[in-house]
């Protein structure tokens, strides 16, 4: 493989559904040459992880052999993110596969608990927390583990959201895990730093994925727009460059972190937000 990524090993967490985050940045890593390791949770493990909003062992496998029939390199790993052995195991793999671990993407994420403050549970608290931010420390421990016995430095990303940076109603838990890892990023910069690893956030406005659509109908409601078209567009009309994210914004920025170009650059919370999050 040849491209700026060559000869290196990416993890990306989350990645297992078709048309997400973690899949765009995958596809990105690996059109610039980077082994990519795809890896989700691969079936429900209970209420908090729904089948219809996870990434399945068979999507998983279909990302990752589309991949290397674009003549990339591809393979796959279940993890639950909430347990450190199982991150651990995750970096691993990806040593044992393909030889080295130089990029980890900390992408999974629960965004769909959304609900009025005095409905939110002691579970759903703790559910995204445990997956949006600890989740996050337990990736970040394990890549920066075998980072720094490599002794060739690293890139760790963590996709935060435009909600590390303000706040939003229904997403009390969400908003205070993403603002979690900018603290995280922060602080894991400043100890890894001395190893030639960088630490630093993306936080993209909305996105419509699978699950920004299902946050299209949720929200449409919450504020009475008349339909999802009309949210969709008060929600562009309030962007300065007039459209929501895509995928591939968030995919472009993490790879340009990940790149030598931003070998100065550690700690940051860098936004993709088409200027809707201006700080």
């Amino acid at each position: 493989m040849t491209g700026r990524f060559a000869g290196k090993t990416a993890v990306i967490t989350g990645s297992g559904r078709r048309a997400g985050l973690g899949e765009a940045i995958a596809r990105r890593l690996a059109a610039e040459g980077a082994a990519v390791v795809i890896s989700d949770i691969g079936a429900s493990r209970d209420a908090a992880t729904p089948g219809a909003m996870i990434g399945a062992t068979a999507e998983m496998e279909a990302i990752a052999a589309d991949i290397r029939t674009s003549g990339g390199q591809a393979s796959t790993c279940v993890c639950e993110v909430r347990d450190f052995v199982a991150t651990q195991a995750l970096a691993k793999h990806a040593v044992d596969t393909h030889g080295s671990l130089d990029i980890w993407v900390n992408n999974a994420g629960i965004g769909y608990i959304m609900k009025p403050l005095l409905e939110v549970t002691p579970d759903d608290w703790r559910a995204v927390i445990d997956v949006n931010l600890t989740g996050s420390f337990f990736g970040l421990r394990a890549a920066a583990e075998i980072m720094v016995a490599q002794g060739r430095g690293g890139r760790i990303v963590n996709i935060a959201s435009q909600a590390a940076k303000s706040g939003f109603p229904h997403a009390q838990a969400y908003t205070s895990s993403k603002h979690g890892l900018v603290g995280l990023a922060r602080s894991a910069a400043i100890e890894l730093g001395p190893h030639g690893i960088t630490v630093n956030n993306v936080c993209p406005n909305h996105v419509t994925t699978g699950l920004g659509a299902w946050q299209n109908e949720y929200f449409a409601k919450v504020v009475g727009a008349a339909s999802v078209e009309d949210y969709l567009k008060a929600m562009a009309d309030r962007i300065p460059l007039k459209r929501p994210g895509l995928p591939e914004d968030t995919a472009k920025a993490v790879a340009f972190l990940c790149s030598d170009e931003a070998q100065y650059i550690t700690a940051e919370s860098l936004n993709v937000s088409g200027g809707e999050e201006p700080h």
